[in-house]
């Protein structure tokens, strides 16, 4: 069973994920190629803020959303102000900035060795110290996530978002500051992600460099895609399916070796198909009507 739990608990970090790159991507029409890399920032500053000071992993998660926030504003002022093909290019620089850096300043990050026995979170005196209990946090935490996400989008600053996605010269004609609102929805789906990695990092007990490169960010994309852009409900629907579908391979006992690259497969091959035959993925955002 804790096997299974494990597996539930990476489809709740893998939904905040999915969702929150969906508001940019599928609501705001925004690429990011560097969504592993602001769950990183979420990893590394719990893992720090835990295992060097003590802090407590509720306390963690605010500061982690807030450096987050605010690389990605940093990232988005000067790249949204042109076209939103910049910004794939700008997060993909930001992608391979931030890698390197957990790879390279070891004296705060450890470089390549990482960080092991990061501890499971403890709140209010109660340690979510098996799969079972981490498994309820996570999903509270995710319920809360998704939540956000919806509200947003469910808002008129959602239905700006759709128009800047549809028309940003119609939207701007309207008098809505497109920049502003592109800035704040990168902020917010950027700072999402970083609560993603905070439960990353206290679920997997152990963080390195090598778990937030842009394969992660490519693998993300897929989820969306194969969800559903536009769709919040589709982006969890694809979390589970990607996550869980790979898993069975292990039933056949097929070598680690072996193993990984052929879920990189099947993750290519889900993207070509879905690209071919349903491009609006499995939830899309608008039914059609039948005549």
């Amino acid at each position: 069973m804790d096997y299974i739990f494990y597996i539930l608990i990476l489809v709740d970090i893998y939904i905040i994920l999915a969702v929150s790159l969906n508001l940019l991507m599928g609501f705001t029409g925004l690429i990011s190629m560097a969504h592993a890399g602001f769950m990183a920032i979420g990893a590394y500053t719990t893992t720090l803020l835990m295992t060097r000071l003590g802090m407590n992993f509720l306390l963690t998660i605010p500061l982690g959303v807030l450096i987050a926030g605010v690389v990605s504003a940093l990232l988005a002022l000067p790249s949204l102000r042109v076209k939103g093909e910049h910004y794939i290019i700008a997060s993909f620089g930001l992608q391979i900035i931030l890698y390197n850096i957990s790879l390279n300043w070891v004296s705060l990050t450890n470089g390549p060795y990482g960080f092991s026995g990061i501890p499971r979170p403890q709140i209010f005196g109660y340690a979510f110290s098996t799969y079972r209990a981490y498994l309820v946090l996570a999903s509270l935490i995710t319920l809360v996530c998704v939540f956000i996400v919806w509200r947003v989008t469910r808002s008129r600053f959602g239905l700006i978002l759709k128009g800047i996605r549809e028309d940003e010269v119609a939207t701007s004609s309207l008098g809505q500051h497109v920049n502003r609102f592109k800035v704040v929805t990168c902020v917010v789906g950027s700072s999402i992600a970083a609560v993603a990695g905070s439960l990353y990092a206290t679920a997997i007990s152990f963080i390195d460099p090598f778990c937030f490169t842009i394969h992660d960010s490519i693998f993300m994309l897929a989820i969306v895609i194969i969800g559903g852009t536009g769709n919040i409900f589709g982006s969890a629907l694809g979390a589970l399916l990607l996550i869980s579908l790979p898993e069975i391979l292990k039933f056949f006992q097929v070598a680690e070796t072996v193993a990984a690259p052929l879920r990189q497969m099947i993750y290519g091959a889900l993207l070509v198909v879905f690209m071919r035959f349903r491009p609006q993925g499995l939830l899309p955002e608008y039914r059609a009507k039948k005549e």
